[in-house]
């Protein structure tokens, strides 16, 4: 089910496990497996990721992350097929992710001989690309006639949980969600605030933006893990991120507002 009406439809290639993530989702309709089962289940392949660079099987890891983000899309495309939407699964979905880039991030800084405060700033980096993304994808679905409108363009207030889950655990995802990620969501706001008033995001814009999708960044980490390359993640995620200015320019000066 897509999450935009067809003539907003982009590239993404950040979503390039959506198909098998779609397979999944049907596989398991039926079933009494839950959205929030293969959101933990994705969680346990990020560990396992993990747990494989730190004992120098790179290529296995890259793989692991692949199938994590096949995992990541296929969640919410259980919550659609069943039709049990969730705060609960989409807040987990969001700190799982968060905490698995630090780890990750932290395990490369283990590996390798880069300051601790490098990869922080490389950590920023990521969380803000991405950051980036969601904001316009988030956007765009909100003006799109038949789009997706689960997430909020501004998380700002606690949602009421749906009937079949728990308020309280809502409450405290919620208030994780926006510890890990207010600043990010702050910092991007500030530097284009104007971005929900825009007429429209052109399909090539968002195939563009895409690149900073945390789907993709995990295809960059894999690749550069089975190349070898992972002397030189860290700086490159850093260096990636000159691309939000980019993004963001082009965004003011040539797409117009309503």
């Amino acid at each position: 089910m897509s999450k935009l009406s067809a003539k907003d439809k982009f590239i993404d290639v950040s979503d390039y496990g959506r198909p098998l993530a779609v397979v999944i989702a049907n596989k398991l309709k039926n079933t009494s497996a839950t959205p929030v089962h293969v959101t933990l289940l994705f969680g346990v392949c990020g560990l396992a990721a993990i747990a494989s660079m730190l004992q120098g099987y790179y290529i296995l890891a890259g793989i692991l992350l692949i199938l994590k983000s096949i995992l990541d899309a296929a969640d919410g495309e259980l919550a659609r097929v069943k039709q049990i939407p969730s705060y609960t699964g989409r807040y987990l979905d969001s700190v799982f992710d968060i905490i698995l880039n630090l780890l990750i991030l932290l395990t490369i800084w283990h590996i390798t001989e880069y300051s601790i405060w490098m990869t922080l700033l490389a950590f920023a980096c990521l969380q803000l690309q991405g950051t980036l993304y969601n904001y316009y994808y988030v956007i765009l679905r909100h003006h799109s006639a038949d789009g997706d409108k689960t997430s909020k363009i501004f998380e700002t207030k606690t949602p009421i949980a749906f009937k079949r889950e728990s308020q309280r655990t809502v409450n405290i995802l919620f208030a994780l969600y926006t510890i890990f990620y207010s600043v990010y969501d702050k910092i991007i706001y500030k530097l284009d605030h104007n971005a929900p008033d825009a007429k429209q995001f052109p399909n090539w814009f968002m195939t563009l933006v895409s690149i900073y999708g945390l789907g993709f960044q995990l295809l960059i980490i894999s690749v550069m893990l089975a190349a070898g390359w992972i002397d030189h993640i860290i700086p490159f995620f850093i260096t990636y991120s000159i691309f939000i200015l980019l993004f963001i320019t082009t965004r003011k000066l040539f797409l117009a507002y309503k």
